[in-house]
């Protein structure tokens, strides 16, 4: 019997094609510093880039591998989450401060303890829900949040309203 995480195998290999819709990233505005080059490296859709200039942000936002780049200063994205554990120790490994959105559970894992020292998180008013390439929604059945790294935010938990 193989164990089970949220209900699929052990064995399962999910599907990274989620992308954020442009209501989460308004969401956290405020807290994206205007003054530093913006690097989003996952490029999913490409709307990502769209929806940063409808805000007035202008990012790095291009098809490339993320893991053969190193662009900006930080780094603001929804990263696929099968790679979440490599992306954010390369990120670590390059000093590059971010906010990523990942599922809320990560704050468990012996990894990100790493980053404790200058983790924030920001806590979504409601539930994100994701669009998949036929432009439909998919809802979780977990929470995901923001997690931020050597992002100086007022606080260290913020819950938005």
């Amino acid at each position: 019997m193989t164990r089970s995480f949220f209900g699929k195998n052990k064995e399962y290999i999910g599907n990274d094609e989620f992308y954020t819709q442009e209501e989460d990233w308004k969401a956290i505005k405020k807290f994206i510093p205007l003054d530093k080059i913006i690097w989003s490296p996952f490029y999913a859709d490409g709307t990502q880039k769209i929806y940063f200039n409808n805000m007035g942000i202008d990012i790095i936002h291009e098809k490339e591998d993320f893991f053969l780049n190193n662009k900006g200063q930080i780094v603001i994205d929804n990263p696929p989450f099968s790679l979440k554990r490599k992306i954010i120790e390369r990120l670590k490994e390059l000093n590059k401060p971010f906010i990523l959105i990942m599922p809320s559970e990560v704050l468990t894992y012996k990894y990100i303890k790493a980053f404790s020292e200058h983790l924030q998180i920001i806590i979504p008013k409601h539930r994100m829900n994701f669009k998949r390439p036929d432009n439909s929604l998919k809802k979780f059945n977990y929470d995901c949040i923001y997690f931020c790294w050597k992002m100086n935010l007022h606080k260290d938990i913020i819950f938005l309203k």
